[in-house]
């Protein structure tokens, strides 16, 4: 599968979320749209990725963004995730994996020795067109934040 290439559509995507609605790229057309993947709720990493998206969103919004966190975990363990952290947006279930292998985040992970498939950490950015302005791999948690921040004031 290839990679999502900037400047151009990004893939459309219709998954289940949290608060029981089912959300599409296409249907938010006028949002930048700030869509990040993260491989498991609830592990440090990913708790800190999010708060620190929960923390700024004020300032996304003022942009004019809307955020997403997108893993292969189950609706109900979005729910818990978002509620515990008490996240202001969004949580996509992926857990076919379909949409994590369109946008070519599914890679080959190391831990403790054992090789497996997961989700590596990235957050993609869209315009109000849907079309990718900025993408970031192998994301490192702190300060990205305010990266994507600095991007979507740009868009």
């Amino acid at each position: 599968m290839r990679a999502p290439e900037l400047n151009k559509p990004a893939p459309d995507f219709d998954l289940p979320a949290t608060s029981d609605q089912n959300i599409s790229l296409s249907s938010l057309k006028g949002s930048k749209v700030v869509l990040f993947f993260y491989p498991r709720d609830a592990t440090p990493g990913c708790t800190t990725e999010s708060q620190n998206f929960r923390d700024t969103i004020e300032e996304f919004t003022q942009s004019n963004a809307i955020i997403l966190g997108i893993s292969q975990d189950s609706i109900k363990s979005h729910e818990k995730f978002k509620a515990k952290q008490e996240m202001p947006f969004e949580l996509l279930s992926d857990e076919s994996g379909e949409i994590c292998q369109a946008f070519d985040v599914i890679k080959l992970k190391k831990m403790y020795g054992k090789e497996f498939e997961g989700i590596e950490r990235s957050t993609f950015v869209m315009d109000e067109n849907g079309v990718l302005r900025a993408q970031w791999r192998k994301v490192k948690v702190p300060g990205h934040v305010e990266e994507v921040l600095a991007v979507v004031k740009q868009l």
